[in-house]
């Protein structure tokens, strides 16, 4: 907004460089004319010579976050103080869309096209259908991962092998999934995503009927395992990047939460099964059952979820362009928002008819980008070299990392004395686990739209992605006090110190953490940078499932060289160094979108 007194114009700053009268008049009420400027039409007094500077006036911290004279993709207004008019009524809306459901208008970032085939006309109980069915088949897809936790003992008396041994079973898993991660990007940004679930599920359902007929056969499991991997890839990467595609910015933290509940929590209730059936029906039948559910969510995929992805006027995408009404709080900002734009926010559309039910069922609709796919296959690598997404990576991949490390020495830890547990006492303790993605995704849900939305209104409107970042406090609150608690009472259980559900509680404190951890990097990443998103969920997955796989290599040495208090105490302080990253990327990171917007890496590496 501009204003009009002595020491400011607008957002610039009056210097007199003549002598009036003999001396420097640095009063704009010195002025003898007047000039209009736009878009406000506010009339501000001129001096009498040409001689008035309009130099920029420093730009003030928005809430912490380092503010820039451009506008850069993912700032947007997307919510409005109910005390002002909403700026799609306005004569500069240019035709913006808006949610009225509620008691504050909310504009739709990104907008949607006019089109019945764009997702986001889809109704909302589409919308939710698709993701819940997504969801549930992703918990199926990604129980693979800790299935062998609560059968540590077994499989090792089984095949007649070290624990060791058996935790590769798990680390090559996680191997599959971060190689193949890197080759459906190019896929996925070409063809969609549709074809990669129904494959990814095709996969599943062979390779874990192959691993409960393998006999005492390890180097088979060990194969399908890999290869599980692959099938398990699609459900990890793309699932949160389906939310993307289906919602607005507004609807998507509670839908991000469920999604990664899905992915990295649901989890966790699987070695409560599997301990019981181990027991009672033999190991591998715990194989053949996600075999057969599996095979259910394959039916359900196939008929139920669509293409997500939609190739929309690049004007649409309002949360990645520079595109944004115009308001009366920071001015400055919504006029580059919405100054120097040659196209229209609301092209000329083009009729097309909605797609029967029949169409909706094919594998491919078209493809989404013109790119090639070799140079679509290499984009996440240069990635890792923006601040951003080795944030993210950091806040979710390690957390999953220290996860892992946990379920594949957990039975271990306990297996002797005083507690001699075996494969049920070992997946009952996953209880607390489960207990906590709960809670992290109760936190998160909860947690991520509000703030987010409250920041915007303290922010006059004006929505920063790094609004998600301060996610990062729970998860440092949850994820710390669990890596130290289990540090501490691990290691007093097995000296008779504490009951054996204390170090369970702090197990359940690290898991919460680390699923709302999960949730800020999603939502930040999606949010952020929504036309980076595979790419970006794919430096994701290579990072936590090698990271992962490391660690299954050392756990068990590292543990009997170091001892459980030792070695629990390095990673909670490792975790905190990390989670203390959020506070420069929280303040520089409107400024690290802005100079990667300008200087793309994926241009300079010429696979832009």
């Amino acid at each position: 907004m501009y204003r009009n007194d002595d020491e400011t114009v607008g957002h610039f700053e009056a210097k007199q460089l003549s002598l009036v009268g003999g001396k420097s008049d640095t009063s704009p009420r010195a002025a003898l004319g007047r000039i209009n400027l736009k878009p406000h039409h506010t009339t501000l007094p001129c001096l009498a010579l040409p001689c008035l500077v309009l130099e920029p006036k420093k730009r003030k911290m928005g809430l912490g976050i380092l503010d820039v004279q451009d506008h850069v993709p993912g700032t947007t207004r997307y919510f409005d103080d109910p005390d002002r008019p909403q700026a799609v009524d306005t004569a500069d809306s240019r035709g913006l869309k808006c949610d009225r459901s509620g008691l504050i208008p909310i504009i739709l970032n990104p907008q949607p096209s006019d089109d019945p085939n764009d997702p986001l006309n889809w109704p909302i109980w589409r919308r939710d259908l698709i993701t819940f069915t997504l969801s549930l088949t992703a918990i199926f897809a990604t129980a693979l991962g800790p299935i062998l936790a609560a059968n540590t003992l077994t499989l090792s008396v089984w095949f007649e092998l070290n624990f060791t041994y058996i935790a590769l079973l798990t680390g090559y898993f996680l191997l599959g999934v971060g190689v193949a991660g890197f080759f459906f990007v190019p896929s996925g940004r070409i063809w969609g995503k549709r074809h990669l679930f129904i494959i990814g599920l095709i996969i599943l359902v062979g390779t874990s009927a192959w691993a409960g007929a393998v006999g005492h056969n390890y180097t088979s499991l060990l194969w399908a395992r890999i290869i599980q991997g692959v099938g398990t890839a699609p459900f990890e990467g793309l699932v949160n990047a389906a939310v993307g595609d289906l919602y607005f910015v507004h609807e998507r933290g509670k839908r991000m939460a469920f999604t990664n509940l899905a992915v990295f929590g649901g989890a966790f209730f699987t070695p409560i099964l599997v301990g019981k059936i181990t027991h009672t029906i033999k190991w591998w039948w715990t194989f053949n059952l996600v075999s057969i559910f599996c095979a259910a969510s394959l039916v359900a995929v196939f008929l139920f979820c669509p293409e997500t992805a939609y190739r929309r006027d690049a004007s649409l995408n309002t949360d990645i362009a520079g595109i944004a009404p115009s308001g009366n709080s920071h001015a400055s900002d919504q006029e580059k928002m919405t100054a120097g734009q040659g196209t229209s926010i609301n092209p000329t559309p083009v009729v097309r008819p909605k797609k029967t039910f029949a169409q909706s069922l094919a594998l491919f609709d078209g493809r989404k980008t013109d790119d090639s796919f070799f140079k679509l296959l290499f984009r996440p690598l240069p990635l890792f070299a923006q601040p951003a997404f080795l944030w993210a990576a950091l806040i979710q991949g390690t957390m999953i990392g220290w996860t892992v490390f946990i379920g594949v020495i957990l039975a271990a830890i306990f297996l002797g004395p005083p507690l001699f547990w075996g494969e049920v006492q070992t997946g009952y303790a996953y209880t607390g686990p489960f207990v906590g993605a709960l809670i992290g995704f109760f936190v998160a849900g909860i947690f991520a739209d509000w703030s987010a939305k409250a920041l915007t209104r303290l922010n006059g409107g004006i929505y920063e992605p790094e609004f998600r970042i301060v996610l990062v406090i729970p998860q440092l609150v949850f994820g710390v006090l669990g890596l130290f608690g289990f540090a501490v009472t691990a290691q007093g259980t097995l000296e008779g110190q504490f009951h054996w559900v204390v170090p369970i509680v702090f197990f359940g404190f690290e898991v919460a953490g680390t699923v709302i951890g999960a949730v800020a990097s999603s939502l930040y990443i999606v949010d952020a940078y929504r036309d980076l998103a595979i790419e970006g969920f794919t430096c994701l997955i290579i990072f936590k499932n090698l990271f992962s796989f490391g660690l299954t290599f050392k756990a068990y040495d590292w543990l009997v060289h170091s001892g459980i208090r030792e070695v629990f105490f390095t990673l909670g302080a490792v975790q905190i160094v990390i989670c203390f990253l959020s506070i420069p990327m929280y303040i520089f990171g409107k400024r690290n979108r802005s100079f990667f917007h300008r200087h793309d890496l994926l241009k300079l590496f010429g696979l832009n």
